[in-house]
């Protein structure tokens, strides 16, 4: 009599509560646009290797409006495009969280 194979299972677990795991997604994703309300801060790095750091969650928490902060720094940059080298874009994981993981959860109860 030939055994059969144990099936392997179909579906894993999917935990997507640990700051690891979201920074695990957040390296695999393709990230040209970037809502401004997840931002943690911006580093701007100039030709002549002046850094300056843009605090977007303090700017927020002082009650700046969203859209207004983006307009300004798109502007900013857009300005100043001849004399930046680099931009490194800081997300804040915890707002990460707190916006994606109820859509996520909508939509995995659904499965």
């Amino acid at each position: 009599m030939a055994q059969e194979k144990p099936k392997k299972p179909r579906s894993k677990k999917l935990n997507l509560s640990s700051k690891a795991t979201w920074r695990s997604i957040l390296k695999d994703v393709d990230k040209k646009e970037v809502p401004i309300h997840v931002l943690e801060k911006l580093m701007v790095h100039l030709k002549d290797g002046t850094v300056v750091k843009v605090d977007i969650k303090q700017i927020l928490k002082s009650g700046v409006d969203p859209e207004d902060v983006e307009a300004r720094v798109n502007q900013q940059l857009h300005d100043l495009d001849d004399y930046i080298d680099n931009v490194d874009f800081f997300v804040d994981l915890e707002q990460v969280e707190r916006t994606v993981q109820p859509e996520t959860d909508k939509i995995l109860s659904k499965l």
